[in-house]
């Protein structure tokens, strides 16, 4: 070896060595030799010179010269790993920033324009090259390396097509104009392939710094106006004033427990182009990820066949490859006409799917399509399309009269039970006792057909009374058990039966994160925000749910990830296994190398570390999955299953998994899966992601990803939101409470955590808020206040709070979008959810907390049925337990105004001041549940509410004045014969 080689040493990580080169001090520079670009994976190759290219010599992290280019060009200028500028390498055009520098100056690389406009004009006087020109600019080439062309800018490289080069070049965010230089039609989709598939985006800084510097001083106006308030206290209401002041300290704090996640919201972009470029490749195989998709569905008569057709329908039409696609259907209800419904969906999908691919149809639900009232003549090249249309369509009416028979049949349930067609009795007839039962509706065509179908499966998991289920979360394990031996796709998407597919791209959306090079590995899994249909136009319960959807997961999206919400999610199998993120690699460190056998000896210990870490999982694998042929396929890094299995074994190995024993002596619903011990299991089980440091990402394409039915009636919205917060308070109390858990790991992000402890204790606020409705009634009855007589300073204070308080939410609403209307439906709805539901599980929890009493709520499954008719459901009453607190401080209010009312008359005119505050409070109290009273009103073509409200008042008061007034009655002049008395 000569001696002006360099400097050699081991790398941190493996084997490989590092090479300095060219520079005085020693710098540490991988042997990039046979490695491969960690941006497009292409290899990093040599310089001009002959040498290795090293494109950051801080860390050597290996990238490409087209990548480094690039990234010089149009990014950041810095290297991934380090963040370190990237300097100008010979060969290499310069850049603005970058210093002139004697070792890598490079003059004849650096100023082409003059031999440029030279070769042009021999270009004028010949067809070509001339033979010398081609000859230096094949000499150019090395490997891994592309030739140094002119400009080095994107814009001057076009497509063969041109429509195609101008979309290409929008999407980049600048339409360069064109030259005449000489061009290379595959160099800029290469460079297009290169790129991230997606970026963050951040909010404006006009629009989040002022909501920042307002909820700033929100705050601050918050301890002046606590400063106020302990220590000007009102001894004439002691009781009063403590009890609010106590109510208020616990409001503010669960306040700003909530606002802090909210400090960093974020965007994300993806480039669908940019995916298909790189994974979809002409005349060659395809190689984006397969995907499992999890139908979950329980009681027919709630969540109706039909609605559950749809969305596998939209499912099975997805603009994916049919055979990367596999969709199994859980039937947690052992219900025949699930089955039977399922059955004729199969065949309905074999004329509705190609249909959709045919035309490009959106959405691929077939009852919101043909529902949609738009002109589906318009923009329609193809001749055929309204006479196919139509046919479509009458298939799809002649489907649903079979579905609807299917319904009209089940209704009449026989005294033995029900019996195929073959004669023989359905195993389901006992839904609470009952086999595994598994039934591959359509099978994984080999072939590339344009009319092929991907793989749907019908699965039932065992029921035995003997053991305990865990409802949606138990039905979802038997889910990833079952499709990782039938398909082992190595990424899952979990949907409620009522949402189906809006936005056909959608699994493309997420492989824009999961398959990129740098950031999948670190994603557990990708949250798509729901959206409602068949809502009523004024969404009086807040079923939208936009502030959580628009506002709290995208500020999550900045921390660590959005949490899970039980539908529209794609998980990782690794993450939803229990298996910890890839390790992020660090900076190598810097070992000299002086001999070959110092060498051999690093490379013996890498590989004894590697043999101690493989036998410590072979000891807990068993633990997790037992020994089957599932955990065989589970250990498989790109999954897919063992080809030489027949189908009959697999079918075999899927009941097995499903068998209600399988979970026993393993850490299914514990480490591994969807987590048992609570409702709330989406919630828990994305907390314990996210412990583990596994990071998630909240996707919001302008199409709308997924749809779906929410309760609009009453009581069943009251019920769901009593189900999420006996969930969350379950949480709060286990061993798994965000206060503690992972702790010691670190791998949570500080504010990740918080917003987790925000989701556990928010049911808690039902306590001071209930509290603070009363006391504006309790005032009015009593004639006390809770503050005492207002100075100038106070009023200054608490107009200044009133002001932030407003601007704070107006400004939130201005960077996230939502509307005026939608954050004053939910901050009605939080009112009317906390005095009822929330209360109702705190007590729930605090009881079953006690060792001697037990406490036991029944959750039904919501109606997931489209509401028939206008709004039928929403006008129906439906009594429950959860009426009676909000229904009580509605009463206790407006007997408080009346009383008012009455004191302030009888007391004269000094005392209507003292009575405006009164009634400004328990007003805000009656506006805030006015949608709760509007509910317990009945239709709209009855009286309005308003009115009904306003003509009881106002008839109480003009009551209470006749009676003061009495007209009728003759008052004489002198003194009063009471006060006088007999000797006057």
């Amino acid at each position: 070896m000569e001696a002006s080689t360099g400097l050699f040493a081991a790398t941190h990580d493996n084997n490989d060595l590092v090479v300095i080169q060219g520079h005085n001090e020693p710098r540490p520079v991988k042997n990039l030799d046979g490695q491969l670009c960690e941006i497009c994976g292409d290899l990093v190759g040599l310089t001009v010179d002959g040498d290795l290219f090293v494109a950051c010599e801080e860390c050597g992290f290996p990238v490409c010269r087209p990548c480094y280019e690039y990234e010089r060009r149009e990014g950041t200028q810095v290297c991934p790993q380090c963040h370190t500028r990237y300097k100008r390498i010979k060969g290499s055009p310069r850049v603005e920033g970058d210093e002139d520098e004697d070792d890598v100056d490079d003059i004849e690389h650096e100023f082409k324009m003059l031999e440029e406009k030279e070769e042009l004009r021999q270009r004028k006087k010949s067809s070509g090259y001339d033979n010398e020109n081609a000859k230096s600019a094949s000499l150019a080439k090395v490997k891994g390396e592309l030739p140094v062309s002119t400009y080095h800018e994107p814009g001057y490289e076009k497509f063969a097509d041109k429509e195609r080069a101008d979309d290409w070049k929008l999407n980049q965010g600048n339409l360069w104009p064109e030259t005449e230089a000489t061009v290379d039609p595959e160099k800029a989709i290469k460079d297009e392939s290169r790129q991230p598939l997606s970026r963050k985006v951040a909010i404006p800084s006009g629009r989040l710094s002022p909501y920042r510097m307002m909820v700033a001083a929100r705050l601050v106006i918050l301890l002046l106006f606590f400063q106020y308030r302990i220590f000007h206290p009102v001894p004439e209401a002691i009781g009063l004033w403590f009890t609010s002041v106590v109510c208020e300290i616990w409001l503010a704090l669960s306040w700003l427990v909530d606002q802090l996640p909210k400090w960093f919201p974020i965007d994300r972009q993806t480039y669908i182009d940019r995916l298909s470029i790189r994974f979809e490749p002409e005349d060659k195989p395809n190689m984006l990820s397969p995907i499992d998709i999890f139908v979950t569905t329980v009681d027919p008569t709630k969540e109706p066949p039909l609605v559950t057709a749809n969305t596998v329908l939209s499912i099975l039409a997805l603009d994916y490859p049919v055979d990367k696609i596999s969709c199994y259907v859980s039937d947690d209800g052992a219900s025949m006409l699930t089955f039977e419904a399922l059955q004729e969906t199969a065949e309905f999908a074999r004329k509705w799917v190609p249909f959709c691919r045919k035309y490009s149809a959106e959405p691929r639900s077939p009852e919101k399509y043909f529902s949609e009232k738009i002109d589906y003549i318009k923009d329609k090249l193809q001749t055929t399309y309204v006479k196919e249309r139509r046919i479509m369509k009458r298939e799809y009416e002649e489907f649903k009269v079979r579905i609807n028979a299917l319904v009209a049949k089940s209704m009449r349930v026989p005294a033995e039970g029900w019996t195929m067609k073959d004669e023989t009795p359905w195993p389901g007839n006992n839904t609470n006792d009952h086999p595994s039962m598994i039934q591959v509706l359509i099978a994984r065509g080999g072939g590339h057909h344009p009319d092929q179908l991907p793989c749907l499966v019908y699965i039932s998991r065992e029921k035995r009374p003997a053991f305990q289920h865990h409802n949606k979360a138990g039905a979802i394990n038997a889910l990833l058990r079952v499709s990782a031996v039938l398909s082992n796709a190595p990424f899952v998407l979990n949907l409620d039966c009522n949402h189906y597919v809006n936005n056909s791209k959608v699994v493309r959306e997420a492989m824009c994160f999961f398959m990129d090079i740098q950031l999948g590995n670190g994603i557990g899994f990708v949250q798509f925000p729901l959206r409602f249909d068949s809502l009523d136009r004024n969404d009086r319960y807040a079923n939208k749910n936009t502030v959580l959807f628009d506002i709290n997961l995208r500020c999550l999206d900045g921390i660590q990830g959005p949490a899970y919400v039980g539908s529209g999610c794609i998980f990782s199998r690794k993450a939803i296994y229990g298996l910890e993120p890839p390790k992020v690699s660090k900076p190598p460190r810097i070992v000299q190398v002086h001999s070959k056998q110092d060498e051999n000896e690093e490379e013996d210990a890498g590989i004894i570390e590697e043999d101690k870490q493989l036998l410590k999982s072979e000891m807990n694998f068993e633990n997790r999955f037992q020994k089957s042929h599932f955990a065989n396929s589970s250990s498989t890094e790109e999954g897919g299953v063992d080809a030489s299995s027949g189908q009959a074994a697999l079918l075999k190995e899927a009941i097995h998994v499903m068998s209600c024993k399988y979970e026993d002596r393993t850490l299914w619903g514990y480490e591994v899966g969807m987590s048992y011990g609570s409702i709330a299991a989406d919630t828990l089980t994305s907390f314990k992601l996210h412990s583990r440091g596994w990071e998630s990402v909240y996707c919001m394409p302008k199409r709308a990803a997924f749809r779906g039915t929410a309760p609009i009636n009453l009581t069943d919205r009251l019920n769901q939101v009593l189900r999420w917060a006996v969930g969350s308070l379950e949480i709060l109390f286990s061993r798994h409470c965000p206060l503690w858990y992972g702790f010691n790991e670190g791998k949570l992000k500080t504010l990740q955590r918080v917003a987790y402890i925000n989701s556990t204790v928010y049911p808690f606020s039902s306590i001071p808020l209930l509290i603070y409705c009363l006391i504006p009634a309790i005032c009015l009855l009593t004639d006390k206040f809770i503050t005492p007589s207002v100075g100038t300073f106070a009023s200054l204070v608490f107009i200044s709070l009133f002001i932030t308080i407003f601007a704070s939410a107006i400004l939130e609403l201005r960077w996230s979008g939502v509307s005026l209307e939608e954050w004053w439906r939910n901050q009605q709805f939080w009112v009317i959810g906390s005095v009822s539901a929330h209360m109702f599980a705190v007590v729930h929890s605090l009881m079953k907390a006690l060792p001697l009493v037990r406490s036991n709520i029944n959750f039904i499954t919501v109606s997931k049925a489209p509401d028939e008719g206008q709004f039928h459901q929403l006008y129906t009453i439906k009594w429950t337990a959860l009426l009676i607190p909000p229904t009580t401080i509605i009463i206790i209010n407006l007997i408080g105004i009346v009383a008012g009312f009455t004191d302030a008359i009888n007391s004269g005119g000094h005392s209507w001041g003292a009575l405006l505050g009164k009634l400004f409070f328990s007003l805000w109290v009656i506006v805030h549940l006015y949608p709760f009273l509007k509910g317990l009103m009945g239709r709209q073509n009855r009286t309005p509410t308003l009115i009904v409200i306003w003509s009881v008042l106002l008839a109480s008061i003009f009551s209470l004045v006749w009676v003061r007034i009495d007209p009728f009655v003759l008052k004489t002049k002198g003194p009063d014969a009471k006060q006088c008395g007999i000797s006057c």
